[in-house]
């Protein structure tokens, strides 16, 4: 199936590991002109090593902080000047904070905030003008399932992905006029860094591969899921096959969301 992908511009923030390096790769696959950022450089170079071997080789890897404003505005800048503009914008970046309330300082919900919500604020802000004199673009917001459905001990990051579902929702309605169609993948129990370490600390006296599974069998398809899955998920989103869909949250769970 042709996704009509080759020669646009992908942008994945946070794409130097799990969901965002598949994404990578998968768009890579598709002809795709790919820009990744992520914090660590030697890990982020890594990645682009992998993206250039699945695709064209038309990879841009910038050491980026998505907390920092300027780091932002920066990155973006240099993607426009490097492969003349943007169509494609996964705002992937995060990580898991989850804790009792009352445990949460200040300094910690506005950190959350930060990772999670501004910087894709700050991302899509800056990416819109490009895709709007393109005629059209996607941004894909990479949220959870605990923002739709909140358990106990999920704070901040329950909170912060709601409203980053919501942003995904209102800006749909602003820029569907324009063609920039706005979703959002709502991420469940995937394999990835995170759960790794999660997995492991919940099941130490095993394998990697048997906490995967012993986590995977609390899941009504009896398995975690895989981040090449997500990013295929990600890609349709992406592309023209898609055209139809905006300010639609989809869950990627496995079925472990009580809500739909």
């Amino acid at each position: 199936m042709d996704f009509g992908l080759t020669g646009k511009v992908a942008v994945v923030t946070g794409g130097s590991e799990g969901i965002g390096k598949a994404t990578a790769i998968a768009f890579a696959r598709e002809g795709a002109k790919v820009a990744i950022c992520a914090r660590r450089p030697d890990v982020l170079q890594a990645a682009a090593d992998e993206v250039r071997a699945a695709g064209s080789g038309e990879v841009i890897a910038i050491p980026t902080d998505v907390t920092n404003a300027g780091q932002i505005e920066a990155f973006i800048e240099q993607v426009i000047a490097q492969f003349g503009g943007i169509d494609v914008l996964v705002n992937n970046a995060g990580a898991s904070a989850a804790m009792p309330f009352e445990s949460i300082t200040d300094e910690g919900w506005m950190a959350d905030i930060q990772l999670k919500l501004f910087s894709a604020v700050r991302t899509s802000r800056a990416a819109i003008p490009s895709m709007r004199a393109r005629g059209g673009g996607r941004i894909i917001n990479i949220t959870t399932v605990g923002g739709k459905a909140p358990g106990a001990n999920s704070m901040p990051s329950s909170v912060t992905r709601a409203a980053g579902l919501a942003m995904t929702k209102a800006l749909s309605k602003e820029l569907a006029k324009e063609h920039i169609l706005v979703n959002t993948v709502c991420i469940g129990l995937v394999r990835s860094g995170q759960i790794a370490r999660s997995a492991q600390r919940q099941h130490p006296n095993l394998s990697l591969e048997e906490a995967f599974d012993a986590m995977g069998k609390n899941l009504p398809v009896g398995r975690l899921g895989n981040p090449d899955e997500a990013g295929d998920l990600i890609v349709f989103l992406a592309s023209g096959r898609a055209g139809f869909i905006t300010g639609a949250s989809i869950n990627f769970d496995g079925g472990l969301s009580p809500v739909v």
